[in-house]
């Protein structure tokens, strides 16, 4: 896990072996083999289906030829290696695992003697992850693998998984399917990995936890910055020496004062010391959690339309899930919407774009201070130009400005599209306290298992 950009699927690469370290060394030992598969199959597209599988199956049938090679020769030692490993590898299984893979994943009525370049950019994802599957290698290197499944499916995937001989090393943003598969979950975050026990569940455990750790911190750090700070200033005016003198002594008056002005300037020193180490270790504030505002009456108050587009109408406070078919025209539907509700409705589209000139906060429009405080951005990311920015960073933008705002009416298309995890959860529970309407598009199972509302499928741009 980790967020765009941070080196999930170079590690991945690096593990397979396709890629270098810059520095160090990488040591992997897995006699069964190292299968990868990336967010994208990686063979030309004039290759058949058949072609396709068995470039996966190249191992195996190499240790069979192998074995029969090593049968004929009367070479039992060799024969009898060979067989080990196959046998470890599942040979014997792996056409039926072809078969059962094909099926699972829903592409049953493809014919195998179809190019590759004949088929979608989801078949040939699915295709992929069927061969990575009957391979059956030791180690299974999977990009997303998710990507492109319906729930049946995904479902399938999640069983064959679970049933693997090997070690399973995913990506995925999927978390129901972490929840389901994964033993240990992996952080990738500033050029270091963090393992957290347990699964996803353990995982969110863990990060809750050391969130209220850090939040301890600040406010144990806060308070002794101010006691240091009272202590020095009270102590500065903690003269002694003003005291009326007895026995008109004034020479012994005048030595316990000295000495009594020296403790003070020493304690006085002392503090500003210890103040001067607590500012330069300051412990950073943590951000506060996502929170969407709104000027509107409570929908339990309010009554009346919102928005009236055809035969789709939204009430104040409702809640609705739009979910249809690719090109069934969900973006398109929520635009319109924001178009007719105007300046009333937040929208947060698929697709982000700014001005490429300009920077992080200008295109923000607010202080800075607002800015950090989401956690969506650190201080160094300010002054970039949006036209630098990843995919990610667009999005983390955009739904930082729709947090500022102040709506009636939230529109979210794919809103946990590109965002971490983390964020995600803290999304989904800012959408929970959100108390105006809200109209969700979304692919992601855990998001619309959560939703509460109202489900409107669309066909060809209508609501059915």
């Amino acid at each position: 896990m980790g967020e765009n950009g941070s080196g999930k699927s170079t590690l991945l690469r690096l593990i397979a072996g396709l890629e270098t370290p810059d520095d160090g060394e990488m040591t992997v030992s897995a006699a069964g083999g190292v299968g990868y598969l990336g967010q994208t199959l990686d063979l030309p597209g004039h290759h058949t289906v058949q072609q396709a599988i068995d470039a996966a199956l190249a191992e195996l049938r190499a240790l069979e030829r192998g074995m029969q090679e090593a049968a004929e020769a009367q070479e039992m030692d060799r024969y009898g290696e060979l067989l080990t490993a196959f046998e470890a590898r599942g040979g014997y299984e792996a056409d039926a695992r072809v078969d059962k893979a094909i099926h699972g994943l829903g592409l049953a009525r493809i014919e195998r003697s179809r190019v590759l370049s004949s088929l979608s950019g989801g078949e040939q994802a699915r295709l992929g992850l069927a061969c990575a599957l009957a391979a059956s290698p030791e180690i299974l290197l999977l990009d997303e693998p998710t990507n492109h499944l319906d729930e049946q499916a995904t479902a399938w995937l999640e069983d064959r998984l679970r049933e693997h001989r090997g070690t399973v090393v995913a990506v995925s943003h999927d978390r129901i399917f972490l929840d389901r598969v994964a033993t240990a979950i992996l952080e990738v975050e500033g050029g270091t990995m963090t393992r957290f026990g347990g699964g996803y569940t353990g995982f969110l455990v863990d990060k809750a936890a050391a969130r209220l750790r850090w939040e301890q911190s600040y406010t144990e750090w806060r308070e002794e910055i101010r006691h240091v700070r009272e202590y020095a200033a009270t102590t500065a005016h903690r003269v002694a020496a003003g005291r009326a003198m007895k026995d008109n002594n004034k020479m012994a008056y005048d030595r316990n004062a000295g000495r009594v002005q020296s403790s003070v300037a020493s304690r006085v020193r002392q503090a500003q010391e210890r103040l001067l180490r607590l500012e330069n270790a300051p412990v950073p504030r943590p951000p506060d959690p996502l929170r969407f505002h709104g000027t509107f009456t409570p929908a339990e108050t309010r009554r009346g339309t919102l928005v009236q587009l055809g035969r789709l109408r939204i009430e104040a406070g409702d809640r609705l899930l739009i979910h249809g078919p690719n090109g069934a025209g969900k973006s398109t539907l929520l635009a319109a919407i924001a178009a007719e509700a105007g300046g009333r409705a937040g929208h947060l589209p698929q697709e982000v774009t700014f001005d490429p000139d300009k920077t992080v906060i200008e295109t923000y429009g607010g202080p800075a201070e607002a800015l950090m405080a989401t956690g969506l951005f650190r201080p160094e990311a300010l002054q970039l130009r949006t036209g630098a920015l990843s995919t990610g960073q667009r999005r983390r933008l955009a739904l930082a400005i729709l947090l500022a705002g102040e709506y009636d009416l939230l529109l979210l298309d794919e809103p946990t599209n590109h965002l971490s995890l983390t964020l995600v959860e803290e999304l989904e529970q800012a959408l929970d306290g959100y108390r105006g309407a809200l109209v969700v598009v979304t692919h992601d199972r855990a998001l619309r298992r959560r939703f509460t509302g109202t489900e409107i499928s669309l066909q060809e741009g209508h609501p059915c």
